[in-house]
């Protein structure tokens, strides 16, 4: 009967060092602290957005 929803398993793979503020907050809205610390979201759009805009410092993998 629920919906079984995709999640998406995010990893930092670059600093933040030299990224303007923006990008930072949204690195660390994820919960995104350290490089190769990973977190595990839903797969929603505005994760998907997020992810998105700093796409050349992380790495996504689906997960189920």
């Amino acid at each position: 009967m629920g919906l079984i929803m995709a999640k998406l398993k995010i990893t930092l793979v670059k600093s933040v060092i030299g990224q303007k503020p923006a990008k930072r907050a949204t690195v660390r809205s994820l919960g995104l602290k350290k490089i190769s610390s990973s977190v595990v979201q839903e797969d929603i759009p505005s994760v998907r957005g997020a992810v998105a805009s700093v796409a050349h410092l992380v790495k996504v993998e689906e997960i189920q």
